[in-house]
């Protein structure tokens, strides 16, 4: 959960919240001098080049604290209007909390469907801390049909809470390929003789038409006069 700059201030100590003072007032400097045109140039120029803040963001957690450190960066990325170049270098260059960081802020970044690499990347990982970023508002509203279904997937199979799925409820709502998909996750599971995760049954609910029943997670085990 991201907090808001009024929280931060609320809880950092002096010197923390003078060290964010100052590089949200350098991410906002970048921002100013640059431009949307600028922006543009310098990422077709060199992917490389790197403004100060960016040694901001990677230090977030050193100055302000862990336990803030997503917050204050997606703070900084909102500040500097971060171009894609900007954005991908740090999601390319970062650790695995520098990484989550940058999903966790793309909604907020006016970036339309460029970043979709990054989310798909996240998607192809294991951590299950850039599974659960990965499926926030971002790839709630860019993520094609075939490859969001696959996410809500990839969700039951690294037991990410579906709560993580951003509009799960809106996008399932009568997609009979995801009801599909998940019919057959939960026959392979009751095959195997594994139980069922009630997080499967929670999305196979919402997949049901508006006034119609959930389909079932499985089929019914044969009676003895069968």
């Amino acid at each position: 959960m991201l907090t808001s700059r009024e929280e931060l201030d609320a809880e950092l100590g002096e010197a923390a919240r003078a060290w964010l003072d100052a590089a949200l007032a350098e991410a906002a400097d970048d921002a100013a001098r640059s431009g949307a045109a600028a922006d543009a140039s310098r990422t077709a120029a060199s992917p490389y080049a790197s403004p100060s803040w960016e040694l901001r963001y990677a230090a977030a957690g050193r100055h302000c604290g862990q336990r803030h450190a997503d917050s204050v960066r997606s703070l900084l990325l909102v500040e500097a209007r971060a171009p894609l170049a900007s954005v991908t270098r740090l999601y390319d260059q970062g650790t695995a909390a520098e990484r989550r960081a940058v999903l966790l802020t793309l909604h907020l970044l006016d970036l339309g469907d460029t970043a979709l690499p990054l989310v798909e990347d996240a998607l192809r990982a294991n951590d299950t801390r850039l599974v659960a970023a990965a499926v926030g508002p971002y790839a709630a509203e860019h993520l094609a049909p075939h490859a969001w279904r696959h996410a809500v997937l990839k969700c039951l199979f690294t037991e990410v809470p579906v709560a993580a799925v951003a509009r799960l409820a809106d996008r399932a709502r009568g997609d009979t390929e995801l009801a599909r998909m998940l019919t057959d996750f939960a026959a392979e599971r009751t095959a195997a003789g594994r139980p069922v995760p009630e997080d499967l049954r929670t999305a196979l609910a919402l997949t049901a038409p508006a006034g119609h029943p959930a389909p079932p997670t499985a089929a019914p085990a044969p009676t003895e006069e069968s």
